[in-house]
């Protein structure tokens, strides 16, 4: 037990630690540091300069822990391969924004297609080599499966990059996506040990990297993860749960995930349609708490509650 549980938490947290004095200068060096939006919250503006792209620590321990793991636990290999695919392309993102200084950094359909990509190959590998069936657990329902028939393959790419966005979404405080994150990773490693389905290598190595960044990503975080970390924590959020045929429990514990998109695509469309009202003072919606008087360190703590209490709810519906 001890050996591929708690041995990985300890591995990565460790190589997450030692990696963030060599890494945070590093990437101050490289002049990586947050720009923050004008029209933003203004309490933001002091952030300005804080080096991001810390999501390099997150990736770093999670990929060398599993690479310990591997051989005795395959089905770690297509966890490992959607959190360093949407890792890899969240890194292109902000290695363009930041060190090329193309302010968008990848453009919207670049970083569509090579989404789709990932997901594609990952869908392939889970079907035609891990064999595992697309076939979804239902939560509360005493272990009943539901299968949608093809359905499930378009359900797939919806899941993963709406999962991967939403996580994206929630990077927008200091820990914010760390706390959720390392709870929502809690619950995968409590039921892939429970199912033993030979994936808790993985979610412990991402339970222990995230305990090592907070450390160096609360506020007042002295490392941002970027969408380096905010994707690689999307891909294996999805990962994990449809390689354990739990993609329906992506929206009961990544609640907040899926709650951070909705705001956005509500004050898009609102906006739209308004000729330029807000639903929200500002999306997506951690922004619109603080707006509305919350500290920083309150929504954080108010959204890690939340998610606790979320996937405490989804253990019983197992």
């Amino acid at each position: 037990m001890a050996n591929h549980v708690v041995i990985p938490v300890l591995i990565a947290f460790v190589l997450s630690v030692i990696m963030g004095p060599i890494v945070i200068p590093f990437l101050r060096r490289l002049k990586m540091g947050q720009t923050e939006r004008v029209d933003g919250v203004q309490s933001h503006l002091k952030k300005a300069g804080t080096p991001t792209m810390g999501g390099v620590m997150i990736l770093g321990s999670v990929i060398i822990t599993s690479l310990f793991y591997v051989k005795d636990y395959p089905r770690i290999i297509p966890v490992l391969f959607l959190t360093a695919g949407f890792g890899l392309i969240g890194f292109l993102d902000d290695y363009l924004k930041v060190v090329m200084k193309r302010s968008d950094g990848l453009y919207p359909k670049q970083k569509m297609a090579l989404q789709i990509v990932i997901t594609a190959i990952f869908a392939y590998y889970v079907v035609k080599v891990a064999k595992i069936p697309l076939t979804m657990l239902v939560p509360f329902s005493g272990g009943k499966y539901w299968d949608i028939g093809w359905l499930a393959v378009p359900l797939l790419f919806v899941a993963v990059i709406g999962t991967v966005n939403g996580t994206n979404f929630t990077d927008g405080l200091d820990g914010l996506a760390s706390s959720v994150t390392v709870l929502v990773a809690t619950f995968f490693t409590v039921v892939a040990i429970g199912t033993k389905s030979g994936i808790e290598p993985i979610t412990c190595a991402v339970v222990g990297a995230l305990l090592g960044f907070l450390l160096f990503n609360v506020y007042p975080a002295r490392v941002f993860m970027g969408d380096t970390g905010s994707l690689a924590l999307g891909g294996f959020v999805a990962g994990a749960a449809y390689m354990m045929q739990m993609p329906l429990f992506i929206i009961i514990v990544g609640l907040i995930y899926l709650v951070e998109v909705a705001s956005v695509i509500i004050q898009v469309t609102y906006f739209k349609k308004t000729g330029g009202k807000r639903f929200f003072k500002m999306a997506p919606i951690h922004h619109h708490f603080e707006l509305c008087g919350w500290s920083e360190t309150r929504v954080v703590a108010v959204f890690s509650v939340v998610t606790a209490i979320l996937c405490l709810i989804a253990l019983m519906g197992v």
